[in-house]
């Protein structure tokens, strides 16, 4: 199939035609994150003829990603995200580039990833990554297209386009609590309908049409049809230096420990450690140890006070991401002793069958 008939509906456009197709040919696009969010970036990005797209994504598809996250099949419960994100975009537009990575972005290697591309694409639901990325992006001096969702509501913005303002700008607080997918519920239309305001800034801002959301944030609202759109300023001293960067992402005291629940069964009668649950308290399963207390991680600042330092602490979560938002909470008031659970309360439920309120 030639490449004018692939992209014919869309050349025919005046605001693209054939230069505007060429500019889309040679573009290079790194996608954070391949779940919901990605699901829906990426397909249109490749249909859109993107030369070369990065695909970032250590995690693996689960049934319970499939509502929304709906560019895999059943057959690939297990699978990798990356690569079988990679394998259907491919069939999509066999004529582009693209790069699986199986891999968790960090400190190490977000600099070296995000200086090959033109355009890094948030499609994480985590906050410490996005602080990562917007981090990132301004050492590198990448435009970053932020999307999130809670619940029945999202959002959408365009960080550090031509210097404009940046994710701290808008949320200068990292200590965030938010809720992730997994753990504050989704409907997978949200998630594609953000997903595809993203997928529309990136197509905006390679081609240099329209009205880029830079300063600006777009909220929608799918239950009210209702969206809003504010604006926000720069702030200057929020900038961040490579050397600021690797201080804060590549140094030890600041690198989160997980362990797997497996290693730590023989602990959970010992007196001597503690196992914090950050969850709220209306979640399930229940996780019933006599060493383990329960503060929710909207209140663990307050109640700091509740924890000895001197303690071996092992935090967890539902899924084991609020967990490493705790620990890094702790670390900044001096705790050593812990560590991030793997996974969570799913994952410990399997091991601890009889003292679950299933």
């Amino acid at each position: 199939m030639k490449e004018s008939t692939r992209y014919n509906r869309q050349t025919i456009l005046p605001e693209i035609g054939e230069e505007g197709q060429y500019k889309l040919s040679k573009a290079k696009v790194l996608v954070i994150g391949a779940g919901g969010l990605g699901a829906a970036v990426l397909p249109y990005l490749a249909g859109a003829g993107v030369g070369e797209i990065g695909i970032v994504d250590e995690d693996v598809i689960d049934v319970s990603n499939l509502h929304r996250q709906v560019i895999y099949k059943t057959s690939a419960v297990g699978k990798s995200k990356a690569i079988e994100a990679k394998t259907m975009i491919s069939e999509l537009n066999p004529e582009i580039k693209i790069k699986a990575f199986s891999e968790k972005l960090s400190g190490i290697n977000a600099l070296s990833l995000f200086e090959k591309y033109d355009i890094i694409v948030d499609a994480t639901d985590n906050i410490s990554i996005k602080y990562l990325i917007n981090d990132a992006c301004l050492v590198t001096n990448k435009p970053m297209v932020y999307g999130s969702i809670f619940r029945f509501q999202g959002q959408v913005s365009v960080f550090n386009y031509q210097n404009g303002p940046t994710y701290r700008c808008l949320y200068p607080d990292e200590n965030s609590n938010a809720l992730n997918c997994e753990d504050a519920g989704v409907i997978g239309i949200s998630v594609g309908i953000i997903g595809m305001f993203q997928a529309n800034e990136v197509i905006k801002m390679i081609l240099g049409i329209g009205e880029v959301l830079s300063g600006k944030i777009l909220v929608y609202n799918v239950l009210k049809n209702e969206q809003q759109k504010y604006d926000f300023e720069k702030n200057s001293n929020l900038e961040i230096t490579k050397e600021d960067f690797e201080r804060k992402y590549n140094s030890d005291e600041n690198q989160i420990e997980e362990i797997k629940f497996e290693l730590l069964l023989d602990e959970i009668e010992n007196n001597e450690v503690l196992f914090l649950d950050v969850r709220n308290e209306d979640e399930a399963p229940k996780i019933k140890l006599k060493n383990s207390i329960q503060i929710p991680l909207i209140h663990l600042e307050n109640e700091i006070k509740k924890l000895n330092k001197n303690q071996q602490i092992y935090i967890f979560c539902q899924s084991g991401i609020r967990s490493k938002i705790a620990v890094e909470l702790l670390q900044k008031h001096q705790f050593k002793n812990i560590k991030s659970i793997a996974g969570g309360a799913l994952a410990m439920k399997q091991l601890l069958a009889t003292e679950i309120n299933l």
